[in-house]
């Protein structure tokens, strides 16, 4: 009878192991799934800037949305090292909608724009759109959309 009961217990324990099992490589299976759904909802931003004096510091690069844009951290930041006077930056998996990038050549590599006395920038900067500016930057100056397909931009300083 203790053999019988054993085997019972046995087979429940096995059983448990087995729902266990089938139910961690479904969630490993959905996670996966989801993840991969998720990289192909979004699209790349290619940014070049072709036209740096030096190849002192890095530049900085800020994808923002009206929300972010001269108020708060960028969506997301990159330093990237200037190499030969050009630098290239992919931000990746960016959700549709409407952004403006702002860059900036740190020199200096001290994470600001340095300024003259006066309020002039000491650091070269630029836009998306490349539009002239008198003053400030503002997000509709250098607003585009990100749709169904990736997006290449080019920033001039």
């Amino acid at each position: 009878m203790n053999f019988l009961k054993k085997n019972y217990e046995t087979q429940i324990i096995n059983r448990n192991v087995l729902s266990k099992t089938i139910a961690l490589i479904f969630t490993l299976i959905l996670s996966t799934t989801l993840s991969i759904a998720q990289t192909e909802n979004g699209k790349d931003i290619t940014v070049t800037i072709d036209n740096i004096t030096n190849d002192r510091g890095h530049v900085i690069i800020g994808l923002h949305t009206t929300d972010t844009f001269m108020k708060t951290e960028a969506l997301q930041q990159a330093a990237a090292k200037v190499k030969d006077g050009k630098v290239v930056y992919t931000f990746k998996n960016v959700a549709p909608g409407n952004y403006a990038l702002l860059a900036l050549h740190d020199e200096n590599d001290n994470k600001r724009m340095d300024f003259e006395p006066n309020g002039m920038p000491l650091e070269s900067f630029g836009l998306s759109n490349n539009p002239m500016l008198m003053g400030p930057p503002t997000f509709s100056e250098g607003k585009f959309e990100v749709s169904n397909k990736n997006v290449a931009l080019t920033i001039t300083f």
